[in-house]
């Protein structure tokens, strides 16, 4: 009887552990299919962009004037990025202003994939005629917008806070609309809770998930992501950080080494997305930079390692889900360049695929963030090129200085006793630390 007990005991513990595990997995997918999606354009002009589109949507035509409140991290991101589809527009009014006579708001971050260009002289003249008027929110929240917009007798105002599409409020004429206009968007409660990742559990997922249930993702990050990354190989944009280093390695300036390659072709990508090129990322944690600087280069590394498509995919979900565990300390917007989350998490991808064990994966990643936790977020431009190709180029560095079992020490400035220790400092750091730096930065962009 105790043996048959016994056994009861050990097929209901089974169970329970499976069950759980499956719970876990649902909670990994759900996180992968909000936290990376495709986006058109940097999206902080394209959260405007899209909130513009919601007023005309809901208004029924295109609003008489629109005033736009927005957070001073928001400010700082759509001051100097050019916007898709544009013809070179910049700045906030030029982003909301494209929305609203534009944008098609059912496709949240692609709001703008689809516009008539024989129309912007339409938008360029919503702008000379002051139609939009921008002033600055007060406040914690980092990532905060309202606009209102009028039109005939009636007036709509549409709040989103902390996600891009996040619409916390919409009302009309004064009363709260509920229902379809809300149910459209993933709210801040609705979104998946990330607490429970950790590096070590990422790891080892990595190495077990089906296949099948993460492939059809990271095939869309693929093509996407690679597919922007050549553009900007090919073309002059910006600063063209990506194409001049490869003009350089072909000159004999630089070496054709692996992380000259990886670095190139991570960089390009930002210096096209950041320059005005249409063509859409998959983002990572609200970001089509940390999107790129998370894949490109795990891509690239695959491709001349000659690594199997099972290791790439394995890679990609290694290098995507440890930049939303450390991004998620640092938060959606702040004075944290967050291209160093991703040169955390692609440290730890390059470190895995080459077989380390995790406590040399865990050493890449920290002496990453540890080197880098002081680059500064200074708005979206053509600098984030330059910035993606520092991170990366130290992740590259990480990785090989784990590799050969070097590493920082426990007590080392910003290192802690492990890895999940030091990102808590880092998250210490982006809360408190760069808070005032934030104040700062901003105050010299608004006056220059």
């Amino acid at each position: 009887m105790k043996i048959a007990y016994y056994i009861l005991v050990y097929y209901k513990i089974i169970r329970y552990l499976k069950e759980e595990l499956r719970v876990m997995i649902d909670k990994i997918l759900s996180i992968l299919n909000e936290e990376i999606v495709p986006a058109e354009g940097c999206t902080e002009p394209i959260a405007l962009a899209y909130i513009g589109s919601k007023l005309t949507s809901i208004l029924g035509g295109v609003p008489e004037k629109v005033d736009i409140a927005l957070s001073g991290n928001l400010i700082k991101n759509v001051k100097s990025v050019k916007i898709p589809n544009s013809e070179g527009m910049v700045g906030i009014e030029a982003a909301v202003a494209l929305g609203t006579i534009l944008g098609d708001s059912k496709k949240e971050l692609m709001v703008i994939s689809s516009v008539d260009k024989s129309r912007l002289n339409e938008v360029k003249e919503y702008l000379d005629n002051k139609k939009v008027v921008a002033t600055k929110i007060e406040g914690d929240v980092k990532l905060h917008m309202r606009a209102t917009g009028v039109l005939g007798q009636d007036t709509v105002t549409i709040e989103i806070k902390d996600y891009h599409t996040n619409i916390v409020k919409i009302e009309k004429n004064g009363e709260i609309i509920k229902g379809a206009s809300c149910d459209e968007v993933v709210t801040g409660d609705m979104m998946t809770d990330k607490s429970f990742l950790t590096v070590e559990l990422i790891h080892d997922l990595a190495k077990t998930i089906d296949l099948a249930l993460i492939a059809p993702i990271f095939e869309k990050v693929i093509a996407y992501n690679s597919a922007i990354a050549n553009e900007g190989l090919k073309n002059d944009y910006g600063i063209s950080m990506g194409k001049s280093l490869y003009e350089g390695m072909q000159e004999g300036v630089y070496g054709k080494d692996l992380k000259n390659k990886i670095v190139s072709f991570a960089s390009a990508g930002s210096d096209a997305r950041m320059n005005g090129c249409s063509m859409p990322v998959m983002t990572t944690s609200g970001s089509g930079n940390q999107g790129m600087s998370a894949s490109l280069p795990v891509i690239k590394y695959c491709e001349e390692k000659g690594l199997t498509h099972e290791q790439l995919i394995r890679g990609l979900f290694f290098s995507h889900l440890t930049t939303i565990h450390i991004k998620s300390n640092v938060g959606r917007l702040s004075a944290y360049c967050g291209v160093v989350c991703a040169g955390g998490g692609v440290a730890g991808a390059l470190a895995f695929l080459d077989g380390m064990p995790l406590d040399r994966i865990d050493a890449a990643i920290e002496t990453t963030l540890a080197t880098l936790s002081g680059m500064l977020c200074d708005g979206a431009k053509s600098s984030c090129a330059t910035k993606i190709a520092s991170s990366i180029g130290m992740a590259f560095d990480s990785y090989y200085l784990s590799k050969k079992k070097k590493n920082f020490e426990y007590g080392e400035g910003i290192v802690g006793k492990d890895v999940e220790a030091t990102l808590a400092n880092v998250k210490v750091l982006a809360h408190e630390g760069l808070r005032q730096t934030d104040e700062v930065v901003l105050e010299i962009m608004l006056n220059n």
